[in-house]
């Protein structure tokens, strides 16, 4: 598959990416209050492999590859992603734990770097830097206020810009569909392992945010997988903070929460870097 660099269209995707990972996270948040987070992470992946495979089987997509490796890796990461991202958003407002959840783009560049030998500007230190900045605001650490699912949300953004980088890479050579089936088949047969140990049928009531769940969910990876096939990584990762803007909206509708004043100025930090941060890297010349 050709990768094309179209900031704009790649902009877009990621938007919308964002507003569907925002109505993934109330479901999950919904569906965290009757069921652990093993649970839940495995009905995410199990439902949107149900909603996969007719769509892949329809459009004929060939499911070979000679990148497993690279499939299995983003797999993993991916997973342990959504482990940390659930977790956190069980246990934190819903908008703060997307936002941490989201601070991925300021990891991007350093996993870039490593794995896909783009190069890293300079420039962005400073960008960098001044989003760490926000994140520390966020975790409040030393004011009583600290929580360890704060940390928990932090590492979900590492794994999260180490499978998204994955999925940079993968798109040079693989169809859309190829990569979100691996990445979906990989979540749902690994995560079957911890919730086989310890069984819980869902109550009648967490069905709904269930099923929601694994439908948004899926939109999105479709959303965001194509957003990196249009620009790097780097370029269209920012704009993945529209999210937070969303899922502070469904706070104050679902749980009449508003951000603390620290969190807000810690928002307005990281988005800040974000923004910079697309601003620098688009000067950069696009990779052949």
């Amino acid at each position: 598959m050709a990768t094309t660099h179209d900031l704009p269209r790649g902009a877009a995707l990621m938007v919308l990416s964002g507003l569907l990972f925002a109505g993934m996270g109330l479901g999950v948040k919904l569906a965290a209050q009757t069921l652990p987070n093993a649970t839940v992470v495995f009905f995410r992946s199990a439902i949107s492999l149900v909603l996969l495979v007719p769509w892949v089987w329809a459009r004929g997509t060939s499911l070979r590859t000679r990148r497993m490796p690279e499939h299995v890796a983003r797999g993993l990461a991916g997973l342990g992603s959504m482990y940390c991202f659930f977790y956190a958003l069980g246990h934190l407002p819903l908008a703060d734990a997307v936002l941490l959840n989201y601070s991925l783009p300021l990891f991007m560049p350093f996993v870039e770097s490593v794995w896909l030998g783009e190069p890293f500007p300079p420039r962005l230190w400073g960008a960098i830097g001044l989003g760490f900045a926000g994140i520390v605001l966020i975790l409040k650490p030393g004011l009583g206020l600290f929580q360890p699912a704060a940390v928990v949300g932090l590492a979900a953004a590492l794994f999260a810009a180490v499978a998204q980088v994955g999925v940079r890479g993968l798109t040079r050579t693989e169809p859309v569909a190829r990569i979100i089936f691996y990445f979906t088949i990989i979540s749902t047969a690994v995560s079957a392992v911890p919730v086989s140990v310890a069984w819980r049928t869902p109550p009648p009531s967490a069905w709904a945010p269930l099923a929601a769940t694994g439908l948004l969910a899926t939109a999105a990876q479709f959303a965001l997988t194509s957003a990196y096939s249009h620009a790097p990584a780097a370029r269209v990762g920012p704009f993945i903070y529209s999210s937070v803007v969303f899922a502070a909206a469904l706070d104050w509708l679902f749980f009449g929460r508003l951000p603390d004043p620290l969190s807000l100025a810690g928002t307005v930090l990281v988005v800040a870097a974000g923004a910079l941060t697309l601003r620098m890297t688009a000067a950069q010349p696009a990779p052949a």
